[in-house]
């Protein structure tokens, strides 16, 4: 709101949850847009950092817990299952990673591209390298190759504070969603509240507190033998559609952890 203020220490709980850049005053010449959209970008960091533990997710520790190396290198400190994992952009490196079976392969870090007038999202999908491939494309930037598991369903996993919630994803019944559930509408595929044996809820806890946060949503595969496979978390990821699909009172449970952090 225009004119609006309000004192730090009246904040004892905040969820940040995406918040678009400031855009500058209409009247400010183009010339100095980009440098007054900079400082009251650093005026909000500022400020963000004013609130301290007090956050569900300290937006830096969400920054952080964003790089999906580092992600997978504390999985894998933890004891996650984790398909074996290739990052790279050498030509000969990944055409031997694929020759020992299929992968796939996903972005590090921006699944969006833009360009032109159109806008591209980048799905995780099966590559295949082989004599005519260009080398000049794999080149271009590194990407993570993963061994292909053989799902039975993916499974979401949210984690807020001490509470777990699992769900399914029969992304297996449409053959545009076999890779990536996200290429078809989160309504369009079944879902179903999952058992997540203790252990395993355990350890997505630890992840979650390892990386500094209080909320996660973790993705995995469940595998056609019922094992469960690490594949990334997701710092800041929704939480709507799982709530609204199985009942589990996600919403709530922030609602508690905000509570907490203001009481502590």
């Amino acid at each position: 709101m225009p004119d609006a203020s309000f004192e730090l220490t009246q904040v004892t709980a905040a969820y940040f949850r995406r918040p678009g850049m400031p855009e500058p005053m209409p009247q400010v010449r183009d010339a100095e847009q980009n440098y007054c959209t900079q400082e009251w970008h650093a005026t909000l960091q500022s400020l963000y950092w004013a609130i301290g533990e007090r956050w569900l997710n300290p937006p830096h520790l969400i920054a952080l817990a964003e790089n999906k190396i580092y992600q997978l290198t504390l999985a894998n400190s933890l004891g996650f299952m984790i398909p074996d994992t290739l990052v790279s952009n050498d030509p000969l490196a990944i055409k031997k990673f694929a020759d020992r079976g299929q992968i796939v392969g996903k972005p590090l870090r921006n699944a969006v591209v833009t360009g032109g007038n159109r806008e591209r999202v980048l799905f995780t999908t099966r590559v295949s390298v082989d004599e005519e491939t260009d080398a000049d494309s794999i080149k271009a930037c590194p990407m993570i190759l993963q061994r292909e598991i053989r799902k039975k369903f993916d499974v979401r996993v949210t984690v807020v504070g001490e509470q777990v919630f699992a769900a399914t994803i029969d992304s297996q019944t449409d053959p545009a969603t076999e890779v990536d559930w996200r290429r078809m509408s989160k309504a369009g595929l079944g879902h179903a509240v999952y058992q997540l044996p203790k252990a395993m809820a355990d350890r997505c806890i630890a992840l979650t507190r390892k990386l500094g946060l209080r909320f996660g949503a973790i993705d995995f595969v469940l595998d056609q033998d019922g094992q469960l496979w690490f594949l990334e978390i997701n710092p800041n990821g929704q939480w709507g559609w799982i709530e609204t699909r199985t009942g589990h009172p996600i919403a709530a449970a922030i609602v508690s952890e905000l509570e907490r952090i203001a009481n502590a």
